[in-house]
């Protein structure tokens, strides 16, 4: 049975208020693309070096020679049950963003929708007091925001950074050749899955809070290697999601050794066990005829690599000669599962998969 996870006592368990939490209630990508598809096309400045053009993480504007302003927002419904938590994840998550485009935060601005008559004020403040928390551990302040009343609990961040435009690592500059190199393990849809069956013990839940509460500050370290190429987050849409960004804005195919994914090791225990999430099964309907799934493989595994992250870990293209270099400075900011997990290969031809999957 799952224990009752709620700081100071707080018995509200919020994922029952949201039909589905954190990066998993995004919309499934091949909706989004078809929403997005008739969206009408805004101007662009010169001075606007990242745009919405290759889906990256967040935009990036230039100011002058050194500077450019890093601009992102991402919100969502619970993924756990106690609020303290859950504001600490969704200000991680933002977070992440900044980072993952070799940015510095420099602040933020809160993004808050409660159901007002259910939630006690409280609780909503403890949800603030999370993303207050996560927010001083990366040195900037929550300098303002907006609330309103809605039906679900909804929290996340507008998120400011700076980067020096050379610096600047968007998801379509992958090279053929590029080790990947990925982060964090993947598994955190599947351990809030696991959550809702009660099937989460403490030890369990501590590894979850471990991983999404994890600054990916190191993407700032990162983006100063030259022989970094391009970076992005995953979260959403699952490692393959992702990767198939970095493909698409790079025109590149990538290969994936399956054996060399990380895997939070609950999650992998579970996923055998077919607690999955639902947001899986879409991201896979959406994107799956770009990707060489061979029928060997065990689905459980495909789903771990479909899986949608909440605050998951950074994908980083870089020179092979680098990969010791990433992956030390991974190690030595913390992140101890960080690994290899594949190669960028050159431009498919028309019509073919871009993501290959090999044991």
């Amino acid at each position: 049975m799952t224990p009752q996870h709620s700081s100071g006592g707080d018995p509200i368990a919020l994922t029952r208020f949201s039909h589905g939490g954190g990066c998993g209630c995004k919309i499934a990508p091949g909706l989004l693309t078809e929403i997005l598809a008739r969206a009408p096309q805004g101007i662009v400045p010169p001075e606007l070096l990242v745009g919405a053009e290759t889906s990256d993480d967040a935009a990036v504007y230039r100011l002058n020679d050194t500077q450019a302003l890093v601009a992102t927002t991402d919100f969502f419904t619970p993924i756990v049950d106690d609020p303290y938590d859950f504001g600490r994840i969704a200000a991680t998550n933002a977070l992440s963003d900044v980072y993952a485009m070799g940015g510095t935060p420099i602040l933020a601005l809160a993004l808050v929708g409660m159901p007002i008559a259910q939630l006690p004020p409280q609780v909503i403040g403890r949800v603030l007091e999370g993303g207050a928390s996560v927010c001083r551990d990366a040195g900037i302040p929550i300098a303002g925001g907006h609330s309103i009343d809605v039906l679900e609990p909804i929290y996340g961040l507008v998120a400011l950074g700076l980067v020096h435009p050379g610096r600047v690592r968007r998801n379509a500059d992958a090279r053929a050749g590029d080790a990947l190199i990925l982060g964090k393990p993947l598994g955190v849809g599947v351990l809030s899955a696991a959550i809702k069956k009660g099937r989460l013990d403490a030890q369990g839940y501590a590894q979850m809070l471990r991983y999404t509460t994890q600054l990916n500050r190191v993407g700032s370290a990162l983006a100063a290697l030259d022989s970094v190429h391009a970076m992005t987050d995953v979260t959403g849409f699952g490692l393959f999601g992702h990767l198939l960004e970095v493909c698409r804005g790079s025109r590149l195919s990538a290969e994936v050794i399956c054996a060399q994914v990380p895997l939070i090791e609950d999650a992998a225990r579970f996923a055998q066990e077919g607690i999955v999430t639902g947001a899986s099964a879409r991201n896979w309907a959406a994107y799956g005829g770009e990707v060489v799934w061979p029928d060997a493989f065990p689905t459980w595994q495909r789903d771990l690599l479909t899986d949608p992250q909440t605050s998951g870990g950074l994908l980083i293209s870089c020179a092979p000669d680098a990969t010791d270099a990433v992956l030390a400075a991974f190690h030595a900011a913390g992140f101890a599962q960080a690994a290899q997990i594949g190669w960028m290969q050159a431009e498919p031809t028309p019509g073919d998969v871009r993501v290959r999957c090999v044991a």
